[in-house]
């Protein structure tokens, strides 16, 4: 073969595979999601727009971390996180695009995504929610005792509460939609009154505060609802026990409603791929893929009109719809310097 036939066939091949290698449709995905059930999730998106995932996992800061090392070289097109605080953190360090889409905006309430830009862009959406509940001992305590997240701090309940570290985001949320409640004083006396009622240095995550209270070792915790919701699912003994022994109550029914947090995505800032981000976080927000959220990891579909069939999250309800608070999620990141300074100086670890 001649050298300048050669060449042109080098510069042909070269040419396909840079056609091929543009066609190929991706969207690389950094999650902080780590659920099983979430693999069918992400190929349900595959076979249905043809769109393959390339997925990165870690926790929240270790991507939130990887995306200001990167910068505009990142490679990343959706971010996946779990909190309001993160989200809230996020944008503030530029770390998300701001999107418009008409499908989104009509699927996910206002309260729970976040607030427009001056061009109307939206940089992040809630896609499911868990509340944060209170668990009891059956035996020990009466329902009416727990009913309000203010009755932590009752003097009748000194000795009886297990909690998470005060600085975990789970409960600076909570703290900080309790602060658009109450105010800043009121919310500091309330902290104070918890760290009060502790039976124990706040330790582990909020299913040891569940077994903490079956085991008789504290009578109230406070926890994400679907921490609960997978013990009443399961099936085995040790498990089942625990169950027989807590119950559950949906905070201040009678005045503000549950707080309620959210797992949620955006597109990121230097996405390479951001048609393809943004259909993927239209896909989320679809009815097959909002059910794969509530029965997969037992967390409430946050988009309008999805039915919800989910056993152990209808017993913890009594099979009826709880009222939440109406406050726009990221007032929990505006408010958490002053919490995190409120903790230290109440004690709460």
């Amino acid at each position: 073969m001649n050298p300048s036939l050669k060449a042109l066939l080098a510069a042909s091949l070269i040419a396909l595979s840079a056609v091929a290698g543009a066609q190929e449709q991706v969207v690389n995905l950094y999650s902080a999601r780590h659920y099983a059930t979430d693999e069918t999730l992400y190929n349900g998106f595959t076979q249905a727009t043809g769109i393959r995932i390339n997925r990165v996992d870690a926790d929240d800061a270790g991507i939130m971390a990887r995306l200001k090392a990167e910068g505009s070289a990142s490679p990343a097109d959706v971010i996946l996180l779990v909190d309001a605080a993160r989200f809230y953190r996020g944008e503030k360090d530029g770390l998300f695009l701001p999107i418009h889409s008409k499908v989104l905006e009509d699927a996910i309430p206002a309260n729970l995504r976040a607030q427009p830009d001056a061009s109307g862009g939206i940089e992040w959406f809630g896609f499911s929610t868990r509340a944060r509940i209170i668990v009891y001992a059956k035996d020990t305590v009466a329902p009416g005792d727990v009913d309000t997240y203010e009755k932590l701090a009752d003097p009748k309940n000194r000795g009886k509460v297990c909690i998470r570290s005060g600085s975990h985001p789970y409960n600076l949320s909570l703290f900080g939609t309790l602060m658009e409640h109450m105010g800043e004083q009121q919310t500091e006396a309330w902290l104070k009154g918890v760290v009060a009622n502790m039976a124990r240095t706040p330790k582990g995550g909020d299913t040891d505060q569940i077994k903490a209270v079956a085991a008789g070792e504290c009578q109230i915790a406070v926890s994400n609802s679907y921490y609960l919701a997978r013990i009443l699912r399961s099936d085995k003994p040790a498990d089942q026990a625990i169950a027989e022994k807590v119950g559950a109550v949906f905070p201040n029914q009678s005045s503000w409603g549950t707080h309620v947090n959210i797992a949620g995505g955006a597109v990121a800032r230097h996405a390479k791929h951001v048609d393809n981000a943004v259909k993927f976080l239209e896909y989320l927000a679809s009815p097959a893929a909002q059910n794969y959220f509530a029965n997969g990891n037992n967390e409430w579909p946050a988009a309008r009109g999805v039915t919800l069939d989910n056993p152990a999250l209808a017993q913890m309800t009594g099979g009826k719809p709880f009222k939440t608070e109406t406050i726009h999620i990221s007032a929990v990141g505006r408010n958490m310097v002053q919490v995190q300074q409120m903790l230290d100086r109440v004690g709460f670890r």
